[in-house]
């Protein structure tokens, strides 16, 4: 019975979250890449020497895409990584141009 009663408090707020998405209701102006991130991006980009820091942009912009390389065995890999990849291409274009 109390796990009815949690349920039926959270109804107001789980339809809220649903109708978010359902709109897609994050924000268009929102960047996706620090100036840090774009900085290293356009530079690997154009084929500047890797360093460290560029590589380190790389990977922190391929996690927030949704890649995570740390996953011991990954049936979807490579597709995630690419998968990934285009996401943060389409944030460059949207950030960095």
């Amino acid at each position: 019975m109390k796990f009815a009663r949690t349920i039926r408090s959270l109804h107001p707020a789980l339809l809220l979250l649903l109708a978010g998405c359902a709109t897609g209701s994050m924000p268009q102006n929102t960047t996706h890449l620090s100036t840090t991130q774009c900085r290293d991006l356009t530079a690997l980009r154009n084929n500047e020497p890797l360093t460290r820091e560029r590589n380190g942009s790389e990977l922190a912009a391929l996690r927030k895409a949704g890649y995570d390389p740390s996953r011991w065995f990954d049936p979807d890999y490579p597709d995630d990584l690419q998968a990934a990849q285009r996401r943060v291409d389409v944030w460059y274009q949207a950030d960095c141009q």
